[in-house]
């Protein structure tokens, strides 16, 4: 059964479609690969996915619940995590508060807790601090916890992204272009990231993503896109050499 299933979605935007009438499946612990040129509808299908646009046909559910006219909070809270192109830290709160924010949607009574400093407010600050360490642990930004997101390097920003994401334990980890801006160095470590947050987390990851490499590397399966549209899905050496993939978006370079 599948965790998360998608049917004949579709978003107008006036008189265009950005995405029609799309239909996939991930299935629980998979790495999947969504790809396609610029302007192919890869975000937008993201954002269709996590509450931001509401889709005009089509449905979309989450282990069984219906995801259609939920809010972005109320679907993360069902288990679907986000990062975006465009780093979204809040920069000028040190990392552990960034890490500890992305807690909250799974520890709401925390913050009633905290607003009346109830004796419950001090136990569950320590537990969730206790918790946010063993997870910035994980991904050696221990020793950060308390510098400003703004100052670490751009390749360690994405890193607290991700962990910030996977702070709301999510059962779905959606990942925008998080190879966007790094150079090789940082990418081989982005890849090496991926699969340990696979492998340690077991949770499902479906990754948007230009560098060819790394999806390739990475992924299970593949589904492609182009002017908002499917036009094949499957392993990636079967999308190396899928005719249409290879004239549409590599160039005839597979």
């Amino acid at each position: 059964m599948a965790l998360l299933e998608v049917k004949n979605l579709t978003k107008n935007f006036g008189g265009l479609t950005a995405v029609g009438d799309v239909s996939m499946e991930l299935k629980e612990g998979e790495l999947v690969g969504l790809i396609g040129p610029n302007g192919a509808g890869k975000t937008t299908l993201f954002n269709l996915l996590t509450g931001v646009y509401e889709p005009t046909e089509g449905t979309v559910t989450l282990d069984n619940t219906v995801l259609n006219g939920k809010t972005p909070y109320k679907i993360a809270s069902l288990g679907l995590s986000r990062t975006f192109q465009n780093i979204r830290l809040f920069k000028n709160m040190t990392v552990l508060d960034n890490v500890l924010i992305g807690m909250d949607n799974k520890h709401s009574s925390h913050v009633f807790a905290s607003f009346l400093r109830l004796p419950k407010f001090y136990s569950n600050e320590k537990e969730l601090k206790t918790k946010a360490m063993e997870l910035l642990a994980i991904f050696h930004l221990d020793g950060d916890a308390d510098v400003l997101a703004k100052n670490l390097p751009y390749g360690q920003q994405r890193r607290l992204e991700i962990v910030r994401a996977l702070a709301t334990e999510p059962k779905i980890l959606f990942l925008d272009e998080p190879a966007a801006g790094m150079n090789p160095q940082e990418t081989a470590e982005l890849t090496a990231l991926i699969r340990q947050v696979k492998e340690e987390f077991g949770i499902t990851i479906i990754l948007i993503e230009h560098d060819m490499s790394l999806v390739m590397e990475v992924t299970e399966r593949i589904y492609v896109l182009e002017y908002g549209r499917l036009i094949a899905h499957g392993t990636p050496d079967e999308i190396k050499q899928n005719k249409r993939v290879i004239e549409a978006y590599l160039g005839g370079e597979a």
